[in-house]
């Protein structure tokens, strides 16, 4: 399993990755395995402002239903709208065209509670 080495990772499987002040979330890889098929995602507004670790969505898998969190207090910038028509993006690829939401930071001194992916691949091991 690969898990991109730029990224900021949180406990619930939500990655971010960053440019200047923006941020772009999505769901690591692992999780989506978790979660199987992915069949429905639901994402918040645009402009809609987030504390760290808020829930900002819910993804829909054959398999089960999935709430998603905000690794970072955020104003989300841009949602990934290809994924109302094919939410299999994020099995496809959920560093890639699987992204879910774009958004400025409320505080960058917050990344520093994140993994990076050498923490990351850790936690995972030992779950």
């Amino acid at each position: 399993m690969s898990t991109p080495n730029d990224l900021y990772y949180t406990e619930n499987h939500e990655w971010i990755s960053l440019d200047g002040e923006e941020g772009v979330v999505g769901i690591t890889e692992h999780a989506q395995e978790e979660l199987g098929d992915i069949v429905y995602v639901e994402l918040p507004t645009i402009d809609e402002g987030l504390d760290q670790f808020e829930e900002f969505g819910v993804i829909e898998s054959v398999k089960a239903v999935s709430d998603v969190f905000t690794p970072v207090s955020c104003v989300v910038t841009e949602i990934n709208e290809s994924l109302m028509d094919q939410p299999e993006l994020i099995n496809e690829d959920p560093y890639g065209d699987g992204w879910l939401i774009k958004v400025e930071l409320k505080d960058k001194s917050e990344l520093d509670e994140l993994m990076d992916s050498t923490e990351y691949k850790s936690f995972l091991e030992g779950e």
